[in-house]
């Protein structure tokens, strides 16, 4: 068992309230309201914006090149694949990308994303990366259960680009290069002790994950 399946163990409660919220199955049935998954989209937007500090955070914080390597890899698939997912998204109602990024930040977003932040700038690697896991790895396995027969198999779902993105292979490889690259790092610097406190951290950034998508659900009245 890796770190991050001792984790996602140890949060059991916290995780499933993420990856099974009403939100996401919402959108795997293809019954969210648009104005939901809108709203998340530009409210991600914003939180992308703030993740990206956090992956140039842990190239800063890197002890090595591969460190260095893995963290632009979490960047790069921010700002090259994530983000250009949500203008292209956004666009279909006519959202330009500075529009987007002028909407105020809802305090869900505010919340997740200083959290991370503040666990890289008070903490050490590993405390950044498992703040980061429960999103980056999170996203790749709903992408996976919302696509259990592909991705061609959603033609004409109302999300199919969306699902597609994180269930296709380009950010499936992100997401399995970042548990790997965790894994060793926790094997580099974790103890038996430090670990009830990283499980802490995973699992408000879980928690955090599953107020965010309700967020969307509750300014929309979905």
């Amino acid at each position: 068992m890796d770190i991050f399946a001792r984790l996602k163990a140890a949060a059991s409660s916290d995780w499933r309230s993420y990856v099974d919220h009403d939100f996401v199955r919402r959108m795997g049935a293809g019954t969210l309201p648009q104005e939901a998954f809108r709203y998340y989209l530009v409210q991600d937007y914003l939180f992308l914006i703030q993740f990206a500090r956090a992956y140039a955070l842990a190239i800063y914080k890197g002890r090595n090149l591969a460190d260095m390597r893995a963290a632009k890899a979490g960047l790069c698939a921010i700002l090259d694949l994530e983000m250009d997912l949500h203008v292209r998204l956004c666009g279909r109602w006519g959202l330009s990308p500075e529009a987007i990024e002028s909407a105020p930040e809802h305090q869900a977003t505010v919340s997740y994303t200083r959290f991370v932040l503040d666990c890289g700038m008070a903490g050490d690697l590993l405390d950044l990366h498992v703040a980061l896991a429960p999103c980056i790895i999170g996203y790749a396995e709903i992408g996976r259960d919302l696509a259990p027969d592909g991705v061609e198999a959603l033609a004409g779902h109302p999300y199919r680009d969306w699902i597609g993105e994180y269930a296709g292979a380009a950010y499936q490889q992100v997401a399995a290069d970042a548990r790997s690259h965790l894994d060793d790092l926790a094997a580099r610097a974790m103890t038996e002790r430090r670990f009830a406190e990283l499980a802490a951290l995973f699992a408000k950034a879980s928690r955090l994950e599953a107020a965010f998508w309700q967020m969307a659900l509750n300014e929309t009245g979905a």
